[in-house]
């Protein structure tokens, strides 16, 4: 059986530091639904709550966590093994005019984009298995049509093949950036702040979370790079 490989964590520091990252933050006010949006309701959760578990192989419910839901999950979940999911990368790949990001100022998020392969964590959703699995779509899903929606994904790990929930992103949803020149990506994460905190946080928190469990993204450590230029650069046009 093939076993997922990753790149040892690095002695050096990233150049984007907490210092950095609290140059980025600022309070900003949830102003609420974002005009001409369509709301999930609980009709919509329970619906998409029931076909995850109809569908879901036997055993226990997995999920692959491979941003924020290393730190922030939903819901509870236990254990944790390191795991591969192949044919898919992280991207910040669709934008967002409310919780990390404003109407005046979009910001981007990361979901699964077609292509490559993503190393991320594999947990089990806890009982209560179907009230832990609707918190967790309650926290990634919030628009209809969903841009980042729930798949069963082909993961591998030490223990072998098995499948696992995870979040892809519909390319075909108004709210899809595409593949981003990385430059625009970091501009975009030096800026975009929202209720939730910064594009530069969410980048921060996933890189060190990520570390801590023994997985060095490359595109993420060269994305890091990219935003601490450019905050130095906005800060010093200050």
């Amino acid at each position: 059986m093939h076993k997922p490989t990753s790149t040892p964590p690095r002695k050096s520091q990233m150049a984007l530091t907490e210092e950095l990252v609290a140059r980025t933050m600022r309070v900003v006010e949830d102003a609420g639904p974002t005009p001409g949006m369509v709301y999930m309701l609980d009709a919509d959760y329970a619906r998409f709550r029931d076909e995850i578990l109809a569908s879901a192989p036997p055993g226990p419910l997995k999920l692959f966590a491979y941003g924020s839901l290393l730190w922030k999950p939903a819901g509870e979940v236990r254990g944790g093994e390191r795991a591969v999911a192949r044919g898919w990368h992280r991207s910040f790949c669709f934008t967002v005019q409310r919780f990390r990001g404003t109407l005046e100022q979009p910001g981007l998020m990361m979901a699964l984009d077609r292509g490559g392969q993503c190393q991320g964590m594999v947990f089990e959703i806890a009982e209560p298995v179907a009230a832990n699995l609707e918190a967790l779509l309650r926290r990634e899903m919030t628009i209809l049509p969903a841009v980042n929606v729930p798949r069963w994904l082909r993961v591998s790990t030490e223990g072998g093949a098995s499948r696992a929930l995870g979040f892809v992103v519909d390319p075909a949803n108004p709210r899809y950036a595409g593949k981003l020149d990385k430059a625009a990506v970091a501009a975009t994460l030096a800026r975009a702040v929202g209720h939730w905190g910064s594009g530069a946080q969410y980048l921060f928190e996933t890189i060190r979370h990520l570390d801590a469990c023994g997985i060095r993204d490359r595109n993420l450590w060269q994305l890091q790079e990219l935003v601490a230029q450019e905050i130095g650069r906005t800060q010093a046009a200050l």
